[in-house]
Order: structure tokens, then sequence, then C-alpha cells
């Protein structure tokens, strides 16, 4: 026990905060990225009233694009791969494993993390996209594979374009995206 105790002492300071260029630029880019996804998916839903193309891990998605381009977890390879493969495997599990929910939620983000892993494509959100595939209720288990395509596929799409537009119109040599692209 003193051991992980120990382990848990902080090593260094907190990191100054980032310079009000980069925040605004954050912020911009997580506005259109999330926006564009939203108004997308609501002109193409019958349903108005249930924009089903913006999942929660969207949220998770543009932070990490827009706040933080150049990360290994941000670029294209991961976002899109990360996002189809757990979107998959979330789906997968929804079908076979429904009788036991808390189970399925298990597996479904542990198989995902793996996946990615495996697959070179570790993007944390990705996690949350399998689990939502698990407990997002009728509307998203009704979808079954087509979840991945609409909305997993296409709004993580939407937002990578977003993300190349945004992220180079900076004039700061130090903001580009990519850096890699698979």
């Amino acid at each position: 026990m003193r051991l992980l105790i120990s382990r848990m002492t902080a090593t260094s300071q907190c990191p100054p905060r980032k310079p009000m260029s980069k925040i605004l630029w954050s912020l911009l880019g997580s506005f259109l990225g999330i926006y564009l996804v939203a108004m997308i998916g609501k002109s193409i839903q019958f349903d108005p009233l249930t924009n089903l193309f913006l999942i929660g891990s969207f949220g998770a998605t543009a932070v990490l694009i827009y706040g933080a381009p150049l990360a290994e977890f941000s670029q294209p390879r991961n976002l899109i791969g990360g996002h189809v493969f757990s979107a998959i495997v979330g789906v997968t599990v929804a079908k076979f494993l429904s009788a036991d929910l808390m189970l399925a939620c298990a597996i479904a983000v542990s198989v995902s993390v793996a996946v990615m892993h495996l697959t070179r494509t570790l993007h944390p959100p990705g996690g949350a996209t399998a689990l939502i595939a698990v407990i997002g209720g009728d509307s998203i288990q009704q979808l079954g594979y087509y979840y991945v395509i609409s909305p997993v596929l296409l709004g993580a799409s939407i937002m990578l374009l977003v993300g190349l537009l945004v992220n180079n119109l900076s004039r700061n040599p130090k903001r580009h995206y990519p850096v890699y692209w698979w």
C-alpha cells in the first residue's frame, strides 16, 4: 500500500496555460465541428426531434482534434479507425450480450480498447462510442451496424474535415494537422 501511495506523489507542476491564440483556435474548431455534425445530422434525419448524428463521444473527439491536434490520439488514423472499430465492437456486443447490460458495457469498452491497440488506432473517445452502442437506447439499437456508418463514420469524417481546415488556418507553424495520415 505504501508503494502505491508513493507512486501517486506528484513529480512535476501543472503546465502553464496555453496562449490565447491556441485557446481561440480550439474554441473555433470545437464549435464548427460539433455544429456542423449536428446541422448535417439534423438535415439527414427524418425526425428533426432526434439528432442521432451527434453522439456524446464526439465531444471528447473535439477536445483532441481541436485542442491537441499534434497528439497521437488526434490523428486521422486514430480518429476514424478508433471510432469505427469501437462502433463495430459495440454493436456486436449489444447484439449478442443484450441480456446482461453491465457485462455488455464492460466487454464493449474493454474489447474496443484492445482492438484499437491492435490496429494502432487508439482514440480515447472510441471507448465511449462502443459504450453508446450498448446503452444508447432503442434509437441506437435499431440502427444495428448502420450505427457504424451513421452517425459514427460520417460524424467523425465531418470533424476530420473541420480539423483539417481550422488547424491549418493558423499562421503558427506548430499548429498543423495532421502529423500523419495512416
